[in-house]
């Protein structure tokens, strides 16, 4: 004997909609959390190298001397502006601060990293490939909506309605 009432498909009817609800609301949150891992996940990799190059200046110096052949540049003012963006540029692209701008300059670097240094090897040149990548779905697609260049526009430049 079935003995549902109409109140019974109205509480699963109710329990269905919010499990919907909680579902859409939950995978509203993937991309955001998506754009933020990309974000954190590239700028760590430059991090650590800047991080490494500060470590030993007199290293630095030497291999920007003789080992990275980077164009336009003399060599220690190559140094001090590769590890100036490999400190500067992942702090702000991890933010999300000039999130687009600081992709752009690491793309860039990136690129010249490959250049300038002829002994990458394949392994270093896919780890590049794979960094080039990543910056450019943080340059084409721009920080996403966990950043503080979207936080600055929603506070300051939201059209008040």
């Amino acid at each position: 004997m079935n003995t549902r009432t109409i109140h019974d498909f109205k509480d699963a009817g109710q329990k269905s909609c919010l499990l919907s609800h909680t579902r859409k609301a939950g995978l509203a949150l993937m991309p955001p959390l998506g754009d933020l891992l990309l974000r954190c996940w590239v700028a760590y990799a430059f991090w650590v190298s800047g991080l490494t190059k500060i470590q030993n200046w007199d290293s630095t110096l030497y291999l920007f001397q003789y080992e990275y052949s980077v164009p336009l540049l003399p060599p220690d003012i190559a140094a001090y502006l590769g590890t100036g963006v490999e400190l500067c540029g992942p702090v702000l692209l991890a933010l999300g601060l000039f999130g687009r701008s600081a992709a752009a300059v690491l793309f860039l670097f990136n690129i010249v990293a490959v250049i300038s240094y002829p002994d990458l090897g394949a392994a270093g040149i896919e780890q590049h490939k794979v960094w080039g990548l990543m910056l450019l779905v943080c340059l084409l697609h721009g920080p996403g909506k966990w950043s503080v260049d979207a936080w600055i526009k929603q506070h300051f430049f939201s059209s008040a309605e």
